[in-house]
């Protein structure tokens, strides 16, 4: 969430287990169409206990990754299948989202990391390595077509994408600018510093997850620490902190994901979505609820298929070894 690529190894298969279906959890009535709602007097808004589904109401919604997988980022394009990258050695996991069952698609090897994941129109899975590094991959067979190095190895920790005009546009939570790398496989990489309103934090995760604005001119940007929304200029990279209306911050903000002006801010540790609605220039978003869910364990990213959003669970308050068991799971919207 690198410069060369050794000799990749398999990582172990999933544990056996039951996938789980339906499983209940608290949404905002709004967003999900369903569920007798309850008004929060503190936001105004309101939460539903729903049941999931989508266009396949059988299809699980929860899967199994491969133990000491250490998940963080997904992707879905226009088929049913999520593609999630591993913190362990850069592995891309696909799992067939009509029956939970899926394969190791990209072995990874020592010193590769994939964070966040945007999969494109063409096949081409762009792939967010921390370690200064972005790669592209084939997402039919896993190859990888194209690595960019960002930025030097150390002191960068380039760890989200979105797919923007004609470039996936990374961010680095560790320094103040944005990197676009041409979509296809050939082009020179752009670097887009940070102004305006941006203040550059230390020794902390700065920008995270990235996704365009509603008319496609600029990039939404979350600041994790201390917990900030950026409206941030393609052309110039000047930042400007979105207000927020509801909400007093997004702290522990991560994955971003943006249905029209609808805004999803995924927070890790907090265990929770929070819905925002985002003002005609995207310079205000008000909060219209929130999705919570047992099974959540520090969710990262979010990518959606249908009427769902399906999330990763990265459990970093967990032990992180080769026997920790981790999953996906998905919630209506």
């Amino acid at each position: 969430m690198t410069r060369s690529h050794p000799h990749p190894h398999s990582l172990p298969h999933p544990s056996r287990r039951a996938l789980l279906g339906g499983a209940a959890l608290t949404a905002f009535a709004v967003a999900t169409g369903a569920g007798a709602g309850t008004a929060n007097a503190a936001t105004g808004t309101k939460t539903a206990t729903t049941t999931g589904g989508d266009g396949g109401g059988t299809w699980p919604t929860e899967f199994p990754l491969p133990n000491g997988f250490l998940p963080e980022g997904i992707a879905i394009g226009r088929k049913p299948y999520a593609y999630m990258g591993s913190r362990a050695n850069g592995a891309i996991y696909r799992t067939d989202l009509r029956t939970g069952e899926g394969g190791i698609l990209f072995a990874g090897g020592t010193g590769l990391i994939a964070v966040g994941l945007k999969l494109d129109h063409d096949g081409l899975l762009y792939v967010a390595g921390n370690t200064g590094v972005a790669r592209t991959h084939d997402s039919r067979t896993g190859e990888v077509v194209a690595t960019h190095q960002l930025t030097e190895p150390t002191g960068h920790f380039i760890n989200d994408v979105t797919l923007l005009g004609d470039r996936a546009w990374f961010t680095d939570s560790r320094a103040a600018a944005l990197y676009g790398v041409p979509r296809g496989r050939t082009g020179t990489v752009k670097t887009l510093p940070l102004t305006g309103d941006w203040v550059q934090l230390p020794d902390v995760n700065n920008a995270n997850g990235i996704v365009g604005t509603p008319d496609g001119r600029a990039l939404i940007v979350v600041k994790s620490t201390p917990g900030e929304l950026y409206n941030v200029n393609l052309r110039t990279g000047h930042a400007t902190r979105i207000t927020l209306v509801g909400a007093a911050n997004v702290v522990n903000g991560d994955g971003l994901y943006r249905i029209g002006r609808t805004l999803y801010v995924v927070q890790n540790r907090l265990n929770l979505i929070s819905v925002f609605h985002l003002d005609s220039k995207a310079t205000t978003a008000t909060l219209t609820g929130t999705i919570t869910d047992p099974r959540f364990d520090v969710p990262t990213t979010a990518a959606r298929f249908g009427n769902r959003l399906y999330l990763v669970n990265a459990r970093f308050t967990s032990p992180q070894t080769p026997e920790t068991t981790f999953t996906g799971v998905a919630v209506p919207i």
